[in-house]
């Protein structure tokens, strides 16, 4: 089992920044690619972002235009999405999962609560 906890979510103006962190526990972390996602009530989950066990590998949807950066620190446990250039329509929940790597949340089998972003305009 994996257990993983969001934070870094809240309220920014459009053009701000935040850094989400997803903290994980239990099951070796370092062996797990691991996803960001996002949910709003109107839209599925869709992907943000993913990262392989080594962090050399990294994958971004369309939508981040370059805006985001993934990243993870294997000795602490963390992975991080570091959010630039903030837009209204990236307010959203965003969740990060741990699994095989890929931009399907059906291949990620742990998932975190959630934590809630939102951008004013």
């Amino acid at each position: 089992q994996v257990q993983l906890v969001e934070s870094g979510g809240g309220l920014v103006q459009a053009g701000g920044s935040l850094r989400l962190s997803c903290a994980a526990s239990g099951r070796t972390f370092s062996n797990l690619a691991m996803g960001w996602f996002r949910q709003t009530s109107e839209k599925e989950r869709e992907f943000v972002s993913a990262i392989n066990w080594s962090g050399r590998r990294t994958y971004y949807a369309d939508f981040v235009e370059g805006r985001f950066t993934i990243s993870r620190d294997n000795a602490k446990n963390t992975v991080y999405l570091e959010m630039n250039s903030l837009k209204p329509e990236d307010t959203a929940v965003y969740y990060c999962a741990a699994g095989l790597l890929s931009t399907s949340p059906v291949t990620y089998d742990y998932w975190g609560q959630g934590t809630q972003v939102t951008v004013s305009s």
